[in-house]
């Protein structure tokens, strides 16, 4: 009723006073009119008086006691040299009994939430059409709503893929679809009464919520700020809609819509959008999104968006369908959430972009908004401003804010490509063919460099603003993007092609087709219609200002400046060499830290590498102290974005740094200089690490610094640390106030009064370490200087510098940059360099480099280490990185994360600041040795951070007694021995992982183990972990396999391939065990099966063919390791022998890399496409995917689930690795623990978990992990250097280096002659392993696992009191516990909070049955029914794969939404015929738009044709057969200007061949090992990781030629002479073709295309073959120069003519120094371009 409706609860979200009865009676009665005008009287008087809610008002925290600056002293900070030491303790004197705790807020303050860095994330089908050339009609938003229907396979609903859906049920509330258009006034005129002069009305299109009540007060506080605007507010219109046909989720979620129409009497134009910006703006401020959701406020569009699939769209929103709702252009958007419960405010388009992508910097950049708000001024809105700030919103998604921010550029004068070029920025400074000074487009990308650090991620961004309508691409390209003219003006740009109706646009109406290439952008001006490319569009907005100039006047780059050498003058650095040893023992130094870290990167200027994983107590559990970055982890990048490879890709990254202030740079013109003075300018530094004499030089460089000391006395106790990091960030404050351009934040120990590095370090004075005089952790100290500058609004007017002795690693780097510092001086470690290098042992290990080329070593090492972790994460520049917090923190309390590292997620709290300060002193202690009344030591002390030492050192879970215990054990079948084992890794060790922290608590009495399932059932769960052939022995490898198969568990191939001889049985063995078809095996039986159960999919994509798929009853999609994830990896040189190479389709000898990220994975909805081509040639087969347990898993789980993933697998942090960057191994990734219980969470509350299998592993060793990983959610659990170990491995960690003296890691065949496994030894370890979970289970009272399984409230804190058993205490015990070898718990781990890892109660048993095994006992899922089924249906295709012989053409239409075509046949002939058996062929032509992964895994007989284009990822592990693409014979324009097929295609291709008559996309031929291509063009990337095969390309193609290019050639037609791209590391091996072999190869290839395709191109190159010949380069990596096709080969020099064309003509790209080549092999194992045998 109206009166119940007057008097309802107001939710604390709304702000408007209730209305009186009489106003909500007059609501209730006339809905649509305004609440605020004469169709409310009750409420007029609301318009005059503002509403009851007071504001809240930001105070400085100083303002109570602190003065200003005196007069004398401001004067003083300008003179060069910086400022004076007084500085630094003037603020304490002004304090007045201010309490010292940084955590009181200054101002209004929000960080970018923990919940949304770990929460929803997207991906998407993006597009937009126009045509202003014809009046408005209805038949665009036809086009576009056909358009967004064909993308429904790149969105997703809420219990997955609609297509599955539709097979197998679920909701299917769409995860959001949405159009954004011109504003349709002939719809809307005939309801609304709206002048006749449009000029000053808007639309706005509204989500209310239902509540009437909460309605009714939104409105009041939107009218308010609308009337405050001087808008009349014409009326309201309910919006027309069809609620049936959502789902069960977007029921539940949907809004009240409404538009709302309002006109002004004065502004248009661009005053007319800043007033409607303003008034949003403030009632956003007011109001949560719950309440009201504006979509679209605008003179100019509209947006109908909502939690919908694509075909739901216009029969929900009844306005789409209607014929008058007439428009000139339109952008669609349909949206994959990782989350099942997305909110409609999140769907997409937003109010100016549509986002396909993810922004991996958003923390950073939102958190640098915020920043820098405080700085923004503009004319639009003057005193103004603050009403409209800050822009960003915490209830945004990512791409929301970056919509807020563009939004914000386009009210300052922005134009929308300004804006979109200035946050998003092409990586322009790779190309050395442009001169800076004079590129107008390169002078605005360094001035706004300098200012805006890049929004970085994968990203294809639709925009439109009303003036412009446009698509931009991210710098690396990680998003397809196609565009194209038709003849009648209509202009497209979409993320696939084939989008429109064949009727609207057949072959001869088209003008133009493209594609957008990496950084590039594509704009429609709506005022003309006409299309402007990329150099057109973004030359018009660098030219609008004098960017140039301003650069000139206003920047500085610091000069280079040698490293001190080991004489230097330098009176500090003197002094912290002297007092070296007491440094590093106070900086917490290791003898490890200094010889494998500092020394190793000085000598070979690299990171070092290692193995075997991280098997050392996490540093929260550890015994010995830590520095505070061991708290810390990486986060990194898996499926909703892509790493990238720092090295094969460096051109896109950028490390460059700017100190100085920053800004207000909404202006339209510099304003980060505050004086005068010439010399006053921003700072440019070409790398973050500084040592002594450039921080010296940067403090004489003009910019206003003051050094702050972090020292502090402990004197007064541990709890002194935080008062005194309360003191050093008020001083900080005080000193930005007073002008401070540079913080340095210095740990080195001064003399009273005067400051070492500001001043001239000539004079400089620098005392001893004094007693009790502790350094706040650099890291502490940084990041909460940062955040206090932030809540202060000061932090962009100053850059902050650590200058620190605690900082030697990649990782340190990492996190001191990652949490604001902007360069970092590490000076202990440049002393300890130095003075390493004078040491005898030092100077032969620098093997004849100077002290200062040793140095430099280590800053190119530190240096490509941070590419290397920035790019995990797929982050690009450095300034992107500064600030992004892309960590997670393992054991601090939250009042410490809360002050100094805000919205870092906290796996498990623990410790205080009293906790750090007394971990600083216990390294301190040890400076200090009569505090330990002991002597001075002369040398650190040994660790045992990366080695195990026995009795020295840190404890590590694999260590020879376990190891030798294991071996009895197994080898002798005895329970006992067993037993023995069990001890040695539960008996009195300490704690090393969070379980350890657990014990089991019962509810039910024990039961006899006899009742309890067999061990066979429990084996059933057991899996091996992916171990390649190639980094395991091949007797290694088998082995597993077969103790695997024996007990009925599944071993996995790894990344390797796998020998076919291995997927039949084993039948020829002998009474002793042995088989002539496995000669090098013992202990074999008849029946045994050496094949692996799981067949990896890693990003290498070795020897993945269709005969590997298909043997196989599970594939697994590695998205990362657990020991480096976000990674890619190597297989050195010589682990290549000629069986490895055979398998991977390479050359032997030759080192093999594995991207970093899947090229077919670049978000979630790649993924998906995967998993279907996966399901599509092995429908039988379930799809795992393999990720590892970081901040944020459970969202990218229920995204995989979504995606169709039967299983999924959580890896833990402390997985064994072949080989490893040391940092990785020790600082990447997260607990299984951790990502197990996230995950279970997330699927279970998103109602997923019935449709996925949980599987988990890393670092498992027993029976009691196992029973604890099934009580937090898993169902199936991996082993994998356990496994090595119960086979014989002795964990002599180096794998990496092929000499493992058991021959378990080696392909030396000496070295494999010493393996003593046999399968019995793999099966009875899993056997002891099922008794001890069958123990477990019947003393816990249970039957079977799945009984325990999700079980949490089995677990309980582990008191300090209890013995670590596998045999737990049932819930009746009494009496007291014997204390037998209690493990220790430390006093740091005490408070250990473990909340997340039970429960206090047991979970809904209705709940918990409803989803486990539902997955593991159930089939694979299936693909809705595709074209492939049809195709094989038919009788005479049956026939021909039946019989193998004979020929059968078809001729069919296809479009975009035909994925994986091919796919599914070719399955079926290899399960048939294997991949080279089939005799017959199978000729099929299509004419239309084919669908992603045309031609995947095509098999050799199988030869497919389009005539029309393709989309993204043709040929993908195509094994044989051919794939023809070209044009139809009406099209128009040149075939060389034609974009005919997509991204990424031929990846891991390893036979067959692929003429395309038109130009590719990016990385094209993309680890390409065998398949033989011809194209006409492509772009970056061509080649890229290639083993085998020839690509010919006869047009122009992009950058980085051959990155990563290991075998096979490529060969370019260059008619003009205009070079090649090439990548560095390969930019030797370009030669013109002058052998007659490889005259005749590429002959032959042209004259195919010719024959296949009618090519003009190839035509007139073979009209006069002798001169085109000359015009082609050909790209030979070192392993092809001893074949008879390259010109290296025959000994003799190439013609000078040809050398100096080379010289000339190719262009070095990402210029990195490359890694050492492996030598060149004396023989090939395959000819190029032949993979077939």
């Amino acid at each position: 009723s109206v009166e119940q409706a007057a008097s309802h609860f107001h939710p604390a979200g709304c702000i408007a006073p209730r209305l009186p009865a009489p106003a909500m009676e007059a609501f209730m009665a006339n809905p649509t009119a305004s609440l605020l005008r004469g169709a409310a009287p009750a409420l007029g008087s609301l318009a005059e008086k503002p509403l009851d809610v007071p504001d809240t008002v930001a105070v400085p925290m100083e303002a109570a006691g602190a003065s200003t600056m005196s007069g004398s002293l401001a004067g003083a900070i300008g003179m060069a040299g910086g400022m004076s030491a007084a500085l630094a303790t003037a603020g304490q004197r002004r304090r007045r009994g201010r309490k010292g705790k940084t955590s009181v807020q200054a101002r209004n303050y929000d960080v970018y939430p923990v919940e949304n860095v770990v929460g929803e994330k997207d991906a998407c089908g993006v597009g937009m059409i126009a045509n202003m050339e014809k009046p408005p009609s209805h038949d665009i938003l036809g086009a576009a709503l056909r358009a967004l229907s064909c993308m429904e396979h790149r969105g997703a609903c809420s219990s997955g893929m609609d297509s599955n859906i539709q097979l197998c049920g679920g909701d299917d509330s769409g995860d959001g679809a949405g159009v954004m258009t011109q504003i349709p006034w002939e719809l809307f005129a005939s309801e609304v009464s709206i002048p006749s002069d449009r000029a000053g009305c808007a639309v706005g299109m509204l989500f209310f919520s239902k509540d009437p009540s909460t309605r009714i007060e939104a409105k009041c506080v939107f009218e308010k700020a609308l009337l405050h605007e001087g808008f009349e507010i014409l009326g309201y219109r309910i919006v027309p809609v069809n609620p049936s046909v959502l789902g069960k989720n977007s029921q539940k979620t949907e809004p009240w819509t409404e538009q709302i129409f309002v006109c002004h009497p004065s502004h248009t134009g661009p005053q007319l959008e800043s007033s409607l910006y303003i008034a949003r703006k403030k009632t956003e401020a007011k109001l949560t999104y719950d309440s009201l959701y504006i979509c679209s406020l605008s003179t100019k569009t509209i947006v109908y968006k909502g939690m919908l699939k694509s075909v739901a769209l216009p029969a929900y929103y009844k306005d789409l369908k209607d014929p008058r709702y007439s428009v000139q252009y339109a952008l669609w958007h349909r949206r994959f959430s990782t989350n099942t419960m997305p909110r409609w405010p999140l769907a997409q388009p937003f109010r100016t972009i549509g986002h396909n992508g993810e922004i991996n910097t958003i923390q950073g950049n939102y958190n640098w908004t915020h920043a820098r708000a405080s700085a923004f001024e503009h004319p639009n809105f003057g005193y103004r401003m603050e009403e409209v700030l800050p822009p960003c919103r915490a209830e945004n998604s990512d791409s929301g804010n970056l919509d807020c921010y563009a939004e914000l550029m386009l009210r300052c004068n922005r134009q929308m490509p300004e804006a979109l070029m200035i946050m998003v920025p092409e990586a322009y400074q790779s190309d050395a063919n442009v001169n800076p000074d004079e590129d107008a487009v390169k002078q605005f990308y360094d001035y706004w460099g300098a200012l805006q650090e890049p929004w970085d991620g994968p990203a294809l961004l639709a925009f439109c603003d009303g003036e412009y309508m446009g698509a931009a691409l991210d710098r690396n390209g990680l998003r397809p993007a196609r565009y194209f003219q038709l003849h009648d003006g209509t202009c497209v740009v979409s993320s696939e092609a084939g989008i429109l109706e064949p009727e609207r646009a057949p072959p001869e109406a088209f003008r133009s087709k493209g594609r957008l290439g990496p950084g590039k952008m594509v704009v429609i001006d709506l005022k003309t219609g006409e299309l402007i490319e990329n150099d057109a569009i973004k030359t018009k907005m660098a030219t609008k200002k004098p960017y140039g100039e301003w650069n000139r006047t206003f920047r500085e780059d610091l000069k280079a400046t040698e490293f001190l050498g080991s004489e230097h003058g330098n009176v500090v650095a003197k002094a912290v060499e002297e007092n070296l040893i007491t440094l590093e023992f106070d900086m917490g130094y290791t003898i490890e830290d200094t010889e494998m870290v500092v020394e190793a990167m000085a000598a070979m200027g690299k990171e070092p590498t290692f193995c075997m994983g991280n098997d050392k107590p996490l540093a929260v559990l550890s015994e010995k102290p830590h520095v505070l970055y061991d708290y810390f982890t990486q986060r990194f990048a898996q499926v909703t974005n892509p790493a990238i490879d720092p090295y094969r890709e460096a051109l896109v990254m950028s490390t460059e740094v700017y100190l100085g202030r920053q800004g207000n740079i909404m202006a339209e013109r510099p304003t980060y200089f505050q004086n005068k003075a010439t010399n006053n300018r921003l700072v440019r530094v070409d790398s973050p690490l500084l040592h002594e004499q450039e921080l010296h030089a940067i403090c004489t460089s003009g910019l206003l610094a003051v050094e702050l000391s972090t020292r502090y006395s402990h004197s007064e106790g541990p709890d002194t640390l935080e008062q005194r990091l309360s003191d050093l960030c008020y001083e900080a404050s005080n000193a930005v106030r007073n002008g401070a351009e540079l913080v340095i934040l210095s740990d080195i120990p001064v003399a009273a009064g005067k400051m070492c590095v500001v001043d001239d370090a000539s004079e400089g004075k620098c005392s001893e370490l004094a007693n009790g005089q502790l350094a706040i952790p650099a890291l502490l100290a940084v990041a909460s200087v940062h955040h206090y500058l932030i809540k202060q609004g000061l932090r962009t007017q100053c850059s902050i510098i650590a200058n620190t002795g605690q900082c030697w690693s990649t990782h340190h780097f990492a996190c001191l940059i990652g949490y604001g510092a902007s360069a970092v001086c590490p000076y202990l470690a440049l002393a300890h360099i130095r003075k390493w290098h004078s040491s005898a042992k030092g100077n032969v290990k620098a093997d004849g480099q100077t002290a200062e080329k040793c140095q430099d070593n280590f800053r190119i090492a530190i240096i490509d280490g941070l590419k290397k972790i920035m790019s995990k994460m797929g982050i690009s520049a450095l300034e992107s990185y500064r600030g992004a917090q892309i960590f997670q923190c393992i054991g601090l309390d939250s009042s410490v994360v809360d002050v100094a590292f805000k919205g870092t997620p906290i796996t498990m709290g623990a410790l205080t600041f009293a906790d750090i300060a007394n971990e600083s002193m216990l390294f301190h202690r040890k400076a200090f040795p009569e505090l330990e009344e002991g002597e001075a030591s002369k040398k650190l002390e040994f660790a045992g951070w990366f080695k195990y030492m026995k009795s020295k050192g840190e404890f590590h879970m694999n260590n020879p007694d376990m190891a030798r215990s294991l071996h009895k054990a197994v080898r002798e079948n005895s329970p006992m021995s067993y037993e023995e084992y069990r001890r040695q890794i539960f008996d009195g060790r300490p704690p090393t992982a969070i379980r350890d922290l657990l014990e089991f608590a019962s509810d039910r009495q024990p039961i006899p183990v006899t009742e309890v399932e067999d061990a066979l059932a429990v084996c059933s769960r057991f899996v091996t972990g992916g171990m390649s052939l190639g980094a395991l022995s091949r007797e290694a490898h088998e082995v597993i396999a077969l103790g695997m198969n024996r007990v009925g568990g599944k071993s996995n191939s790894g990344e390797g391939g796998e020998d076919s001889l291995r997927f039949k049985p084993i039948m020829d063995v002998d009474a002793d065990g042995h088989s002539a078809s496995f000669p090098h095996l013992n202990g074999l039986k008849n029946g045994d099966s050496a094949a692996s159960a799981t067949k990896q999919i890693a990003s290498g994509r070795f020897g993945v063919t269709p005969e590997y798929l298909t043997s196989a009853k599970q594939l697994e999609i590695k998205l990362a390791q657990g020991a480096k994830p976000g990674e890619g990896g190597q297989l050195p040189g010589p682990k290549v022998d000629a069986y490895i190479a055979s398998l991977r389709n390479s050359v032997a000898g030759v080192e093999l890399i594995s991207p970093p990220p899947h090229h077919d994975i670049y978000s979630i909805e790649d993924l998906a496409q995967l998993i279907h081509d996966l399901h599509q040639i092995c429908p039988e087969a379930k799809v795992s995917v393999k990720l590892v347990s970081s901040a944020g898993i459970g969202t990218i789980a229920a995204g995989v689930a979504k995606a169709q993933a039967d299983v999924i697998q959580i890896s833990g942090h402390d997985g064994g690795t072949g080989a490893s960057p040391l940092s990785s191994i020790m600082h990447a990734g997260a607990p299984w623990e951790q990502g197990l219980c996230e995950a279970q969470d997330v699927l279970v509350t998103n109602g997923l978990r019935n449709r996925v299998t949980l599987r988990v592993d890393g670092g498992i060793k027993s029976g009691w992990d196992v029973v604890v990983a099934a009580m937090m959610g898993g169902e199936e659990f991996g082993f994998g250097s356990i496994a090595m170990i119960a086979e014989g491995c002795i964990m002599a960690r180096v794998c990496h280096m092929n000499t493992c003296p058991v021959g378990v890691a080696t392909q030396k065949v000496e070295l494999r002659k010493k393996f003593p496994g046999t399968p019995e030894h793999v099966a009875n370890f899993m056997l002891f392993l099922a008794e001890e979970v069958r123990t477990i289970i019947a003393a816990l009272g249970y039957r079977s696992i799945a009984e325990v399984i999700g079980r949490n409230d089995l677990l309980r804190p582990r008191s300090n009191s209890s013995v670590r058993t596998n045999v737990p205490q049932p819930a009746v015990a009494t009496g007291a516990v014997k204390k037998n070898n209690a493990p220790k718990r430390l006093a740091k781990a005490s408070h250990a909070d473990l909340s997340k890892f039970h429960a206090e109660s047991p979970p809904d048993e209705e709940v918990r049955s409803s989803w486990v095994g539902v997955a593991r006992n159930g089939d694979a899922h299936q693909n809705a029914p595709a074209m492939d089924d049809d195709i094989l249906a038919m009788p005479d295709v049956m026939d021909l794969l039946q019989k193998n012989e004979g020929i059968v053409e078809k001729q069919l239409d296809i479009c975009n939404m035909d994925r994986s075509v091919g796919g599914r046949i070719s399955g079926a002939i290899a399960r048939k015929h294997g991949n080279y058996g089939f005799a017959g062929k199978l000729n099929l032509n299509f004419t239309g738009s084919a669908g992603q992964s045309f031609g995947v895994w095509n098999i050799q007989g199988v030869n497919l044709r389009v005539v029309g284009e393709c989309n993204d990822y043709v040929g993908k592990g195509m094994a044989g057969g051919t794939l023809t693409v070209l044009p139809p014979c009406a099209s128009t324009f040149k075939s060389e200007d034609n974009v005919i097929a997509g991204n990424t295609c031929l990846y891991g291709a390893t036979g067959g061949e692929v003429f395309l008559s038109g130009r590719a996309g990016e990385r094209f031929g993309v680890r390409n090992a065998g398949c033989q291509a011809v194209i006409e063009g492509a772009g970056d990337h061509l080649g890229e990781y290639m083993t085998n095969g020839v690509i010919v390309a006869l047009s122009k193609i992009g950058r980085n030629v051959g990155a990563g290019m290991s075998g096979g050639l490529i060969y370019v037609y260059d008619p003009d002479d205009e070079g090649i791209k090439m990548n560095k590391m390969n930019e030797k091996n370009v030669f013109r073709v002058t052998t007659e072999a490889g005259k005749q190869q590429l002959k032959g290839l042209v004259e195919k295309h010719q024959k296949h395709t009618g090519s003009s191109v190839a035509t007139a190159i073979m009209q006069d073959w002798d001169s085109a010949v000359t015009k082609f380069w050909q790209v030979a990596p070192l392993s092809t120069h001893s074949t008879d096709f390259v010109a290296a080969s025959s000994g003799a020099e190439a013609p000078a003519a040809s050398g100096a064309a080379v010289a000339a003509k190719v262009t070095a790209v990402a210029a990195e120094k490359p890694p050492r080549s492996s030598s060149p092999p004396s023989n090939r194992s395959q000819m190029l371009g032949g993979s077939n045998p």
